[in-house]
């Protein structure tokens, strides 16, 4: 059998040019806040993603990235395939996922969620059972990182692909996860402050399920809603009530596990 030369190969010297020579690029993405570069391939008429390390900081961002997926599988989370070293760093290889990432800033523009054409005004115009499902399944897998030992770090919209042609929910980049609880060693964690705890800007503090716990309430409140500035609301007065718990400032008086907000989401629902 042919070695197949993303899957087989296990060192190259130079990545971007290794690529460009087994396939055909169909999309870059050059300009991404976390410093790496990826690439969409086709090679033999199927599709994959590839994401490549070149830094200090961004190789060891995607060992972290081998370590989440080595921990935690689920439908929902684009799986990792392989890793290939380079004379520069790390790449990794994952299934080319259909859909569109609900927020893609870069280090250059802020992204769009408001313009009506973007993938996340789109996805709050679509009806309300659709945006429960693809909730739903962002949930789930977080049970699954949950029961994985892990914690969320720079969870955001971001992370979301939806695919309005299936109307499926996947999640991908969740690099900066981390094996809870753990005391806080820096000035912040990394993330959007539009879904971080306070405890993430607090170095020595207890980053554990709980601030999970807030990310995915933040997650709930903000796909729940038609505006960016939260004031269209299209849930429930019960929904509401299981965000307010999931987000409070005081980690104590959040919900105690992932499980357990989800009971009480399904149960609002």
């Amino acid at each position: 059998m042919t070695p197949h030369p993303l899957l087989d190969v296990v060192h190259v010297t130079t990545f971007d040019a290794y690529v460009a020579d087994i396939g055909t690029i169909f999309c870059t993405f050059a300009d991404q806040d976390s410093g790496c570069v990826s690439y969409g391939v086709l090679i033999d008429g199927r599709k994959w993603f590839v994401k490549n390390a070149s830094t200090p900081a961004t190789v060891s961002s995607l060992r972290r990235a081998v370590g989440v997926h080595q921990a935690v599988a689920h439908p929902a989370i684009a799986p990792l395939l392989h890793s290939i070293t380079t004379d520069e760093g790390l790449a990794l290889v994952y299934p080319w996922v259909p859909g569109e990432v609900l927020y893609h800033p870069t280090r250059t523009r802020s992204g769009g969620r408001t313009a009506p054409d973007s993938p996340m005004a789109r996805f709050r115009g679509l009806p309300l059972p659709e945006v429960h499902a693809a909730l739903d399944t962002v949930l789930d897998a977080h049970l699954a990182v949950e029961a994985a030992g892990l914690v969320a770090v720079d969870l955001y919209d971001g992370c979301m692909l939806y695919s309005f042609d299936e109307r499926r929910m996947s999640l991908c980049d969740l690099d900066e996860y981390r094996r809870g609880p753990f005391t806080l060693d820096a000035d912040r964690l990394p993330g959007s402050s539009r879904y971080m705890a306070p405890e993430e800007f607090v170095r020595g503090s207890l980053i554990d399920v709980r601030t999970t716990v807030f990310n995915l309430g933040r997650a709930l409140r903000l796909l729940l809603d038609a505006s960016d500035a939260e004031d269209q609301w299209r849930g429930t007065c019960s929904q509401l009530a299981v965000i307010q718990q999931a987000t409070t400032a005081e980690p104590t008086r959040r919900f105690p596990s992932v499980r357990s907000l989800v009971e009480a989401w399904r149960t609002a629902t």
